[in-house]
């Protein structure tokens, strides 16, 4: 599959007996890149998924969500991590597989009944993605559907995603590699 042999492998990053899938190979790539913007594009402009506005989540979530954004003809609302925003926010603290982080939305990013998008390169745990999905309805959107580059399904985030009744699309998966 020409994406997910454009995805690097990183052993024991950023601590032993993690396998890091990292996508800066893909993305540097500009038929990877392209491949990417334009398979997540043609799935939204024909699989009738209704949204408003993309929400990416920092970092790699910004250069996948503003890319499909400017395709797609829609805004783009980043999530960061704390302080980095200039205005109010809402912040949601989350677990990852090596650890616990934060992150925070304006508290006008979205209106009220916005329809989300919200992006990510990776879904591993799920911890990031379910924090991002909360804050979307902290500030009044509802989560249509979560997008990712790599899906790592025996990590157990997809089936979290899935039992909290959001919808999950990934373009790859790596399974017990």
């Amino acid at each position: 599959m020409p994406i997910k042999s454009r995805i690097r492998a990183i052993p024991d990053y950023p601590k032993k007996g993690i396998m890091f899938r990292d996508i800066t190979t893909l993305i540097k790539d500009p038929v990877g890149f392209r491949l990417v913007i334009d398979n997540l594009t043609q799935r939204y402009l024909e699989n009738g998924v209704d949204f408003d506005v993309i929400v990416g989540i920092e970092a790699r979530g910004f250069i996948i969500g503003s890319a499909l954004a400017y395709a797609l003809g829609k805004g783009f609302v980043p999530v960061r991590k704390p302080g980095k925003l200039p205005a109010d926010t809402v912040s949601q603290e989350y677990a990852l597989e090596y650890g616990t982080d934060k992150i925070e939305i304006h508290i006008d990013a979205l209106e009220k009944g916005a329809r989300v998008l919200l992006v990510d390169d990776l879904l591993a745990t799920g911890g990031t993605a379910l924090a991002a999905a909360s804050l979307v309805e902290k500030v009044g959107g509802v989560v249509s559907e979560m997008a990712f580059i790599v899906n790592l399904p025996d990590i157990g985030g997809e089936a979290k995603i899935l039992a909290k009744g959001y919808k999950v699309f990934s373009l790859t998966e790596f399974e017990g590699e």
